[in-house]
């Protein structure tokens, strides 16, 4: 709700109201009263009585009655914009790696997952009109999200979202389990176009679902799945516990399985990406905005409440005064 007016320009003529009310002092300050002779100056204790002190008084009311009456034809109104959304948005689950691999060094200055998370945060804000889940998996696959519009809630589990090893659980990347969990999210979806984001930087080495078996669901329930393969190929730096204590650096091989993730994707209608860095990561899931996009027809209205008897009203009762008090207690006699 905002405060406006509809014709703002006349409120320029308020500029007038000051040069008035010192044009009406002036013209009062050069009329001449009344006089009587009296044979002594004794016999006048005050020529000032509470009428002539007042009477100034009815200026101001004119001016008064002027200044709101420009107000009111300036017509003061309170706006309510409204939006109508048509159409409907994409039903979307990310699918995040958090196996300990992704604390890989490789997306200086953040690790594998916060970078990933950074570029997920920017991609959650701009589908605005989208359902979105988040499901994470290192050995087992959780669902961290329902499918939401409260992209607000979704942002915030998502920034609570950490690696494996720190949260205590079993390593490992069970790719078939986590492609499995947000199938199983969209199984019930009405939306025509259902998607799923997968990203890890490893092979599957964990859960009882196979991949394959968990893209073929996927393909059955008319689900499309982009998988995103991260990490630099050959030797990367990733931290591990010292046995001094802390950390240190050690160099692994990264173990991306990119055929089967092309495999996932194929079988599905998506695409696979590779991201090496993240300005790579960035254009993918701008790559993957621009494929999916919402269909979505806004309508944009807005309603005005007039508010411009509630300020003519206090000018007509001023006005109705000042004519009453001229012609009555402040009427002058010539």
């Amino acid at each position: 709700m905002t405060f406006q007016f509809a014709a703002p320009f006349l409120l320029s003529l308020l500029a007038c109201v000051p040069l008035l009310g010192y044009l009406l002092n002036r013209k009062q300050g050069r009329r001449q009263t009344a006089g009587l002779r009296f044979a002594s100056l004794s016999l006048v204790r005050s020529t000032r009585t509470w009428r002539s002190m007042l009477r100034p008084m009815l200026s101001v009311v004119r001016l008064m009655t002027l200044t709101l009456i420009i107000i009111g034809l300036a017509r003061p109104q309170l706006a309510q914009a409204k939006e109508v959304v048509h159409g409907e948005g994409v039903d979307l689950i990310i699918a995040q790696d958090i196996s300990g691999s992704m604390a890989s060094l490789d997306f200086q200055p953040q690790n594998r997952l916060e970078a990933a998370k950074a570029v997920i945060t920017d991609f959650i804000s701009r589908r605005t009109y989208d359902r979105i889940g988040l499901v994470v998996f290192a050995q087992e696959a959780f669902n961290q999200s329902p499918m939401t519009t409260d992209h607000a809630v979704l942002e915030r589990l998502l920034k609570q979202v950490r690696l494996a090893p720190d949260l205590k659980l079993e390593d490992g990347t069970a790719i078939g389990h986590g492609l499995a969990n947000a199938s199983n999210m969209l199984k019930d979806s009405k939306a025509r176009s259902r998607v799923i984001i997968l990203l890890t930087d490893g092979a599957n080495n964990s859960g009882e679902i196979s991949p394959e078996t968990a893209a073929d669901a996927a393909r059955a329930l008319g689900i499309k799945v982009y998988t995103i393969g991260m990490g630099r190929p050959g030797q990367v730096p990733v931290p591990v516990d010292s046995m001094f204590g802390g950390k240190e650096i050690v160099y692994q091989e990264s173990e991306l399985d990119e055929a089967l993730l092309q495999q996932i994707a194929e079988k599905t209608g998506g695409q696979y990406f590779r991201a090496t860095d993240t300005a790579d990561l960035q254009r993918i899931y701008d790559r993957i905005n621009a494929l999916e996009k919402s269909k979505i027809e806004i309508t944009h209205y807005s309603e005005e409440i007039e508010l411009m008897a509630w300020v003519l009203l206090p000018a007509l009762l001023l006005l109705l005064s000042e004519q009453i008090l001229s012609h009555t207690l402040f009427r002058r006699i010539p």
